[in-house]
């Protein structure tokens, strides 16, 4: 651990070593570990299921450093939402007080800001993977200014599952960060939670990531299986 820390437990309903699916570290070896709550409630949601059926278990710091250690894993903290209530409190914990050759935090923007003021890690060791839920103009505007909020710290990455037939607004915000000029720092992702229906999806998302100059991300999880 770093220095003494208040929080020495958290509340998760997963802990488990597996891979990256998504992102800048797709393929690196990880202690996912997964909270319940959330601020949203997404119907489209592929973790809505656990959510809802998974009791919490309570996990020390001190058993996660151990994980970590003997594994030789990183650390990626999703849920639910990692910054939703007392789990703001415990993430923070974990980024802290553990030792990981690197983290990533699966967000959808809640309290990222927040989060981020408040991690004290060397700015290498941590991505933030934020995943705006844009589904109506009420979203698209508050998505919009937690982005530019927070786009020109270097720890920040973009994940949007690109779907052109119901979601219009997903151009515009795309259109809002070449003008923000990160789009090295944005991937999209074919929507499906099968193998099948991403290979379906995938094309349009190759093309739009070549209009908007931005990466892809295959979702590898969901192609070879994995949790």
């Amino acid at each position: 651990m770093r220095k003494e820390n208040i929080v020495e437990k958290v509340n998760l309903i997963e802990c488990i070593n597996t891979w990256q699916g998504e992102g800048p570290d797709s393929g690196k070896r990880m202690l996912l570990v997964r909270f319940k709550k959330c601020n949203k409630k997404c119907s489209w949601c592929d973790t809505l299921v656990k959510m809802r059926a998974e009791q919490e278990f309570e996990f020390s710091l001190q058993r996660l450093q151990e994980i970590i250690s003997s594994e030789n894993v990183g650390l990626m903290i999703t849920g639910g939402e990692p910054t939703f209530g007392k789990q703001l409190e415990q993430t923070i914990a974990m980024l802290n007080y553990l030792n990981y050759p690197y983290a990533n935090v699966e967000t959808n923007g809640c309290k990222l800001k927040e989060l981020m003021d408040k991690i004290n890690t060397p700015p290498n060791n941590v991505k933030f993977i934020y995943s705006p839920k844009i589904f109506s103009d009420e979203d698209y505007e508050i998505e919009l200014e937690t982005l530019k909020a927070i786009y020109d710290d270097p720890r920040l990455y973009v994940k949007l599952v690109y779907d052109n037939k119901h979601n219009y607004l997903i151009h515009d915000f795309l259109e809002e960060i070449i003008k923000l000029g990160i789009n090295n720092k944005v991937y999209l992702m074919p929507k499906g939670s099968t193998r099948e229906e991403l290979l379906k999806s995938a094309p349009e998302v190759f093309d739009a990531a070549e209009k908007y100059k931005v990466g892809f991300s295959s979702r590898t999880h969901l192609m070879y299986g994995f949790v």
